[in-house]
């Protein structure tokens, strides 16, 4: 039995569905038709939809009623049937919901052929009217969606507040109401809502993604008092042989998505466009960013913990533990193979060693691709060279219960230097049919870490033995959303980690800044992300389709103005040592992490050479 719609809201956020009109007009209904009375003489059609919705992962399920009002349904002659087609769409999305999704009940704005304020009261009537006839079929919520007027939105909500004074109701904007010719600002929206008496809001529609340059502003004024609903539109329309038709990527709306919540958003949707494949990616990146479990959250000791034991010093437990803060440490990513054949991987790993790098450190499923496991590559290589291995450990593809058994056999193994990781989401196309399981998230993960060093489970009771993890995390100092990161820095510390890698480092700025901002913070031993670019072509794949990366512009130039490709290298490799150099010079900074690009370990010993630090 599903909560109340409101109290699931104040857990978590909540994934809704995309669009229904581009949904039927994709299956040869073009717009001349009323597409409300599908609901009565093609209703499987709508309830395909639901279904594809519901099938990809979206937990709110709109119904196909955004036009059902009288003076929309009286130009095709269908007004006598207003109450059976607000009923019966709400009777179709609840068939697909069940007790797994909440059914969202649409109203669309009026025609322009309403003048505010004279016709004020015969709009506010039409409202009530299909308003009435949706609550009678019992919704989870009303969506009141893409109004470009603030009046008539308005007189929307309080229409429905007649009828029923606490039923869920979301007065959402489309985003034109910001960017038209007669706009307002984000806080003059949200100041005009709070006014109602209402503590819900939305944008949806009328633009793509990245259009929602506006949301800082308007969570500066809605603070604590609005639950937020975010559905864009999938990019703008394009008309290709005379169809309208959105050629966003289902990963270009997910990326947006885990942008959003990191904001604060609680709805996260979409509008025209937004396919049940775009959901299913937005399911993944959303999992990304708001982990199942709630142990993502910093471990506390408990006093009736049993069996809790101090755990071992850190310098007992590796090498690698050893020597962490005590000279610049080197280590190098690794390689999984995406095959069988793991001798191309051991040869890189004795490169390096005979080169006097500190440890290797092995992706796990790195973008989501399906590659060796680290446990598997980290055994077969500690078998031939005496390197230090650092085994990454995802948080994607695991659930807890598998996540404790692999870490209790990493350490059986002897696999005992980790990096903990949220994880990339699982990327549409290759794998088409994967799906995200993040219980927990680094944070989360670190804590359980941590236990099981201290002689406890992930649920607390005794191991009857103790890990002797070396716990590593990530960071990225040129993440967007600075405070974001900063803060989930803080945790990871907290969390028990100790030491960290960050994500490769181009424009010192950035490394400056986020460095000051954790002066507050237990000092840990960092290790500054170093990727020597390859090419330009390179720094434009890392820069425009790596989330987290940035390349500075003027670097990218300095690439394109080599010559050759080997030019190209040598000016990455230069670039690269000299970010390295200056990096070392910071007190926090104990090592390096280098990324060899495409598998070519000999850049990192140049970078190394070139730089002075070893």
């Amino acid at each position: 039995m599903k909560k109340p719609f409101i109290d699931a809201l104040n857990e978590r956020v909540l994934l809704a569905d995309g669009a229904m009109g581009t949904e039927i007009y994709a299956r040869g209904f073009y717009v001349n038709r009323c597409y409300d009375e599908l609901n009565l003489i093609n209703p499987e059609i709508i309830r395909d939809i639901h279904e594809k919705y519901a099938e990809a992962g979206a937990e709110i399920l709109t119904t196909n009623t955004y036009g059902a009002n009288r003076p929309h349904l009286q130009s095709f002659g269908l007004d006598d049937r207003l109450g059976e087609i607000n009923r019966r769409g709400v009777e179709l999305a609840r068939e697909i919901a069940g007790d797994d999704c909440y059914v969202a009940a649409s109203i669309g704005p009026l025609t322009s052929q309403f003048h505010l304020p004279h016709d004020a009261a015969m709009v506010r009537q039409h409202f009530k009217e299909q308003a009435q006839a949706l609550l009678d079929a019992g919704p989870d919520c009303i969506l009141l969606e893409t109004f470009s007027n603030l009046e008539q939105l308005e007189l929307a909500y309080l229409s429905i507040r007649e009828l029923d004074p606490a039923f869920p109701v979301i007065p959402s904007a489309s985003i034109r109401i910001f960017t038209g010719p007669v706009r307002i600002s984000p806080t003059h929206y949200v100041r005009t809502i709070r006014r109602w008496g209402a503590r819900l809001l939305g944008i949806n529609c009328g633009g793509p993604p990245e259009s929602m340059e506006l949301l800082p502003e308007l969570f500066d004024e809605a603070g604590c008092d609005f639950k937020v609903s975010i559905m864009p539109s999938a990019g703008f329309p394009k008309i290709v042989e005379g169809r309208t038709l959105y050629l966003a990527s289902p990963e270009y709306m997910a990326e947006y998505t885990r942008r959003f919540i990191q904001q604060g958003v609680s709805i996260v949707g979409g509008c025209c466009g937004t396919t049940p494949a775009m959901i299913k990616e937005m399911k993944s990146f959303l999992r990304s960013v708001q982990p199942g479990m709630s142990v993502s959250v910093i471990h506390e000791p408990k006093e009736e913990d049993e069996g809790r034991l101090p755990p071992i010093p850190r310098e007992e437990r590796t090498l690698f533990g050893k020597i962490l803060g005590t000279k610049f440490a080197v280590s190098v990513e690794l390689d999984p193979p995406r095959g069988i054949s793991v001798e191309r991987s051991i040869q890189g790993a004795k490169f390096l060693y005979e080169h006097g790098i500190d440890a290797v450190n092995i992706a796990d499923g790195p973008r989501a691709t399906g590659r060796m496991s680290p446990m598997a590559l980290a055994t077969l290589v500690k078998r031939h060279v005496p390197i230090e291995t650092i085994i990454h450990v995802c948080c994607r593809d695991r659930n807890l219960l598998a996540l404790q058994m692999d870490l209790i056999s990493a350490n059986a193994l002897d696999l005992k230097n980790l990096m903990i990781i949220t994880g990339d989401p699982p990327k549409m196309g290759i794998y088409p049919d994967a799906t995200a399981v993040f219980d927990l998230d680094a944070i989360g993960l670190t804590t359980c870490v941590n236990l099981l060093n201290h002689g406890l489970d992930f649920a607390h009771r005794p191991l009857n033995g103790q890990t002797s993890f070396v716990m590593g995390v990530g960071c990225n100092p040129g993440a967007p959303e600075l405070d974001r990161e900063v803060r989930r820095y803080e945790q990871k510390v907290e969390a028990g980690a100790e030491y960290v890698f960050s994500q490769p480092v181009y424009d010192l700025t950035f490394l400056t800044t986020f460095l000051d901002r954790i002066k507050h913070v237990k000092p840990i031993p960092f290790f500054v992300g170093i990727l020597p670019l390859a090419s330009y072509k390179n720094a434009e794949f890392l820069h425009n389709e790596v989330p987290g990366m940035q390349v500075p512009e003027p670097i990218r130039e300095s690439l394109r103005k080599a010559s050759t490709k080997e030019a190209q290298r040598a000016v990455g490799i230069e670039i690269a040592a000299e970010a390295l150099k200056e990096a070392s010079r910071y007190p926090l900074v104990k090592g390096a992490y280098i990324f060899p690009p495409f598998g070519r370990y000999e850049s990192a010993l140049e970078v190394l050479e070139k730089s002075g630090v070893r």
